[in-house]
């Protein structure tokens, strides 16, 4: 048998897996019940209480639809390295969820991972959510209270090989790592609203942060980037050169509120998912006030930095109306075909734009500037072709994306069709045409490690 620590760190290791950010407590964290989102809430009801709207409001700054549905049925899978764990149903069924739960059982599953008949797996991020305030706990519980019960289970539930399926071993983990971050002196009652919303509701570091050898999260390395299953969630303290330090205030709102800044980023997987249950509900007030904060957490500089954008080597639109004429956006690309295919210089370069163009022109543009009001994502400038390493390109060549809103089409993978020497070649070509890089030498045997 292997020693528990192995045993804990195998398990935790995929907790990351659908949750998407950090946790702290702070005595600033009743702000939410008089602020608006700027986006209507789904979830609102004029028949409800005012204590349960402001809970579907906290719902949302949780992001508990990510693992749970939108209707709270539970059945999400989180991939872990040693099986699935599947999420919960979280109605008020009192056979099939959590009906029967009263507010200190609720308020003990939140804060200390607690059902009342056995413990929960930190893949709910109770860590995090320990640091919640009780009027918030208090407004989710009677939020939870007004939602249409589902009658029945999810269609599977968790079952880990033995010893990982004994849950008791979660109580020594849970001495070591919970809480997961301490509240900073010194901050703004603003900023003290964002390290609430950052580390607690949104629970960031759970996707952002590293792992120490027990696989709680590495408090010396807050939010530097850490491997994230098939996706790596990246620096978002304000390093320059590695993390978000170029962004604005401003550019990290929109980048909440939309899931793009143009020509930096686009939020796909996990983060696609965050936006997309999550943050683009919530108030210009509270963004703002993340913003504030991650503009002041510690700066940890990495090796993973983002090559600066060389405007100068990035394309033009072949015109002004491209980007939303589908007719002119088509005839071009079979144009940009033709003229691959006619020519009689069969070298990489022209071998890796025939590839771009078959596998991706059809829906970024020959250019790369795609069809943004069609929900098609521009790709020239994003950082996550410019970093030095290309995990993040490969993984989203290899496995797809969906974007951050129900609209944008979903980014199929190409993990079947291409070979890891055509997925290099795609990469080298878009990192050097629209990334603006002057070289890249991503190969076959890049690619091969990255996706294993």
């Amino acid at each position: 048998m292997k020693p528990i620590p192995i045993i804990l760190s195998a398990l935790i290791l995929s907790m990351a897996s659908s949750a998407v950010m950090a946790d702290s407590a702070s005595s600033f964290n009743t702000k939410s019940s008089n602020i608006s989102p700027a986006i209507s809430l789904p979830n609102v009801s004029p028949a409800n209480s005012n204590l349960a709207n402001r809970g579907a409001y906290i719902a949302r700054t949780a992001d508990c639809m990510a693992c749970h549905r939108e209707d709270y049925s539970g059945g999400v899978a989180i991939e872990t390295p040693i099986g699935n764990i599947y999420s919960t149903n979280i109605t008020p069924s009192q056979r099939y969820g959590i009906g029967n739960y009263t507010e200190a059982d609720f308020k003990k599953a939140l804060k200390k991972g607690r059902a009342p008949n056995h413990q929960l797996y930190p893949a709910m991020p109770y860590p995090s959510y320990h640091g919640m305030a009780d009027a918030d706990i208090s407004a989710l519980f009677a939020y939870f209270q007004t939602v249409p019960p589902v009658e029945e289970a999810p269609e599977k539930t968790t079952k880990l090989p033995f010893p990982l399926n004994i849950r008791t071993l979660m109580l020594a983990w849970n001495v070591i790592n919970v809480p997961s971050t301490e509240n900073r002196a010194g901050l703004s009652q603003t900023q003290q609203r964002g390290e609430y919303l950052v580390n607690n509701l949104e629970h960031c570091g759970t996707c952002h942060t590293p792992r120490n050898l027990t696989q709680g999260l590495d408090k010396k390395e807050y939010l530097s980037g850490a491997p994230l299953g098939k996706w790596y969630a990246p620096n978002i303290t304000p390093d320059n050169d590695s993390g978000i330090g170029r962004w604005s205030e401003n550019d990290i709102v929109t980048y909440l509120r939309t899931g793009m800044l143009d020509k930096r980023a686009y939020a796909g997987g996990p983060m696609a998912e965050a936006v997309a249950h999550s943050t683009r509900y919530l108030s210009d007030e509270d963004l703002s006030a993340m913003a504030a904060y991650l503009k002041v957490v510690p700066i940890i500089k990495t090796d993973d930095y983002v090559i600066p954008v060389d405007t100068s080597r990035l394309p033009n639109p072949v015109s002004s109306s491209i980007t939303y004429n589908l007719i002119e956006q088509k005839d071009y690309l079979a144009q940009a075909k033709a003229t691959i295919n006619a020519s009689a210089n069969n070298d990489a370069g022209n071998s890796s734009k025939a590839l771009y163009l078959a596998a991706c022109g059809s829906c970024h543009g020959v250019d790369g500037y795609a069809q943004p009001d069609a929900r098609y994502a521009s790709i020239v400038g994003l950082s996550s072709i410019r970093r030095t390493k290309p995990d993040a390109l490969i993984n989203v060549i290899a496995y797809g994306a969906k974007g951050a809103l129900n609209t944008a089409p979903k980014m199929p993978g190409f993990s079947k069709e291409l070979s890891h020497t055509q997925i290099a070649s795609i990469s080298n070509y878009v990192r050097i045409n629209f990334g603006g890089l002057e070289s890249s030498n991503v190969s076959a045997a890049d690619v091969k490690r990255i996706l294993k």
